[in-house]
């Protein structure tokens, strides 16, 4: 690649990351929604159970469901989680020139939205999206903090795993964005502390009292009769995941171990790739004027990195966790740069090496589910 388009690729790059999108799109629609359609499936019609909210919101509005509308659903929440971040990105950094490399390397990497297509109707973009809602909305008084919480309740009616997923960066984000500017006083510390009680007792309550109540024949049956084509019993193939019991997944996990630990250099190379967006978050961190603000941003991320490690070792789509960290990284990057620094950052250089990682994460379309692509 000479010539013009070398010379100021980061514009062709984003050209790029689109096509790659649409072709990801197609690719996903022409597969079978598994998982994403038999959640659209399942509500509350048999009591108190995990993973049925989104069901549930679904069957207020229609008796049948269509095999489409899992992707149409997906594909919206996917269109408003980007629209949203692009708000984002324009209020944190701005879109000059200066900053395309940045938004290449976090919007164009294939953790980001591009594996967010590819996993279209999966739970997981539902916690990206109230992370960007709450480093969007204003966080000027303890209402910010119980917003926060009810949306973090949100994503554990939808999926119990969000607590280790997307609730810590929730609650960091409630900690850069409230607790270290508004101060800390008896009614807001006693507020996250009642937030942080009732969602760890709403963990425990949907992970091991949401099991289906009935026998899995007659909760299959239950489920066909809300299919808009009953005929198709193979997307029907997963509803164990309602009877599968914590030790269960742990073993399962466990048994894949061997197999799955060979995709870790490929996580290892394509997380390196991002360099300069790592290099950055670093400069970022060290440039904040208060060294309290830094030991809290560093002990932050360090929790949220060992709720991931604790994922690895219970449920094995590796994939998908390795992207949700690195998600999380990008946006508790936009709550960093809401803090006080003591000396300006300079952007991500457009030129040199960095053109080489920009290039090398547009390539690539996205990590996947289970293993490396």
């Amino acid at each position: 690649m000479k010539g013009r388009a070398w010379d100021n690729p980061w514009r062709l790059m984003l050209v790029i990351n689109a096509a790659i999108v649409f072709g990801v799109f197609w690719h996903k629609i022409a597969l079978p929604p598994y998982v994403p359609y038999i959640h659209l499936l399942v509500d509350y019609h048999f009591g108190f159970i995990k993973r049925a909210l989104i069901g549930a919101a679904v069957a207020l509005f229609s008796d049948k469901v269509p095999v489409w509308l899992a992707f149409a659903l997906g594909g919206i929440v996917w269109l408003i989680t980007f629209g949203l971040f692009i708000e984002l990105f324009r209020r944190t950094f701005g879109f000059d020139e200066r900053q395309l490399p940045l938004f290449v390397l976090t919007a164009g990497s294939p953790f980001f939205f591009k594996n967010f297509m590819h996993t279209l109707g999966h739970f997981d973009i539902y916690g990206c999206l109230l992370a960007i809602c709450l480093l969007l909305v204003p966080a000027r008084s303890v209402l910010f903090a119980v917003f926060a919480a009810l949306g973090a309740a949100v994503l554990l009616l939808i999926h119990h795993i969000h607590a280790l997923m997307y609730v810590p960066t929730v609650a960091m984000i409630v900690m850069l964005r409230y607790y270290l500017t508004a101060g800390v006083n008896r009614r807001n510390i006693a507020i996250g502390i009642v937030a942080l009680l009732l969602l760890a007792s709403l963990f425990v309550a949907t992970q091991f009292w949401g099991t289906m109540p009935l026998p899995e024949a007659d909760f299959v049956a239950y489920l066909q009769k809300r299919m808009a084509d009953p005929s198709r019993t193979e997307l029907l193939n997963f509803s164990y995941i309602w009877y599968q019991p914590l030790s269960k997944e742990v073993a399962d996990t466990w048994q894949r171990m061997p197999s799955n630990l060979l995709g870790v250099p490929v996580f290892a190379l394509l997380i390196w790739l991002h360099r300069p967006l790592w290099r950055y978050l670093a400069q970022t961190i060290r440039a904040l004027s208060d060294d309290r603000h830094r030991r809290v941003v560093v002990a932050g991320l360090v929790g949220i990195s060992l709720g991931y490690l604790v994922m690895f070792a219970i449920v094995f789509d590796y994939s998908r966790w390795v992207s949700n960290w690195a998600v999380c990284m990008i946006l508790i990057l936009h709550a960093i740069k809401a803090l006080p620094a003591g000396r300006e950052i300079a952007p991500i250089p457009t030129g040199g090496y960095t053109r080489y990682f920009g290039l090398a994460v547009t390539l690539i379309p996205r990590v996947g589910i289970v293993r490396p692509f």
